[in-house]
């Protein structure tokens, strides 16, 4: 079983402010603003909308107004209308769907999304603001959390297979026209926790940050099963400060594949499972 990490939600290039974590620990990845049929507004947690807390938290409308790419797709609850035969998936194009074919994702590897989120609090006035001066470092800060999951069922790689989908971003023309596009439908159940579903999304648990404490947010606790000798594909530098405390990968970078091992299936089913 492969472990591929993978970048998803707002960033500081991709929206510009943090997703939130809700007082009930709930985390509300925000799709980036892209310029789609969908928007922000289809989306919502119990009753509460993400365009909503898009203004509660002074996000600056980009170029594509409140247009968002929602994927992956974890949960048909946050959509307010649910689409007909709609199934978890994940979709790739480009440079990291070549990425992700080079390193032969198959069925039975699983996706951990992480991305940038804060803790948010409801103000006195009823809008959510971002957590500030607590004296808890997991409370103050921007954070990157791992946010779902999604253990691939089957590989949607021809393009009558991904209109199948028409719901997901990459069933559209211009990216089913592209031949390396691709779609990850989920397994309907998780092989190692069948009484769990195959894709999820998962509440906040200190146990998922992945940044390092009293550190910026990309700099992460070092972890040997994503150490740079231990990814799959490519070859990153450690560009941590103290590198045998925590682990920097510069640059733009979407996914990671990590080596098997059973360390890493540990690692992998112990983050789900919490």
């Amino acid at each position: 079983m492969k472990v591929i990490l993978s970048r998803k939600g707002f960033d500081s290039a991709n929206g510009g402010i943090a997703s939130p974590i809700l007082e009930d620990g709930a985390m509300l990845s925000f799709p980036i603003p892209l310029p789609e049929t969908n928007t922000f507004s289809e989306l919502e947690y119990n009753g509460v909308s993400y365009a909503q807390l898009l203004q509660d938290l002074k996000y600056r409308e980009a170029k594509f107004g409140f247009h968002c790419h929602i994927d992956p797709d974890l949960d048909l609850s946050r959509r307010k209308e649910k689409p007909e035969g709609w199934f978890p998936a994940f979709g790739q194009i480009d440079v990291a769907a070549s990425y992700l074919n080079h390193i032969g994702v198959e069925p039975g590897d699983i996706f951990l999304f992480f991305g940038n989120f804060h803790h948010v609090t409801k103000g006195p006035d009823g809008r959510y603001q971002y957590a500030r001066k607590t004296g808890d470092f997991y409370q103050d800060n921007d954070l990157q959390v791992i946010w779902g999951y999604l253990q691939v069922g089957e590989t949607l790689a021809a393009p009558e297979q991904q209109k199948a989908a028409p719901w997901h971003p990459h069933s559209i023309p211009r990216r089913t026209s592209n031949r390396t596009n691709v779609i990850f439908k989920a397994r309907e159940h998780l092989s190692f926790a069948p009484t769990l579903p195959g894709a999820g999304v998962l509440p906040f648990d200190k146990n998922r940050v992945l940044t390092l404490p009293g550190a910026a947010k990309a700099t992460w606790k070092y972890n040997p099963v994503y150490a740079p000798t231990n990814l799959l594909g490519c070859t990153r530098k450690n560009s941590a400060k103290d590198p045998l405390t925590g682990i920097y990968y510069a640059g733009i970078w979407q996914e990671l594949g990590l080596k098997e091992s059973a360390a890493c299936d540990d690692w992998c089913k112990s983050l789900i499972t919490l």
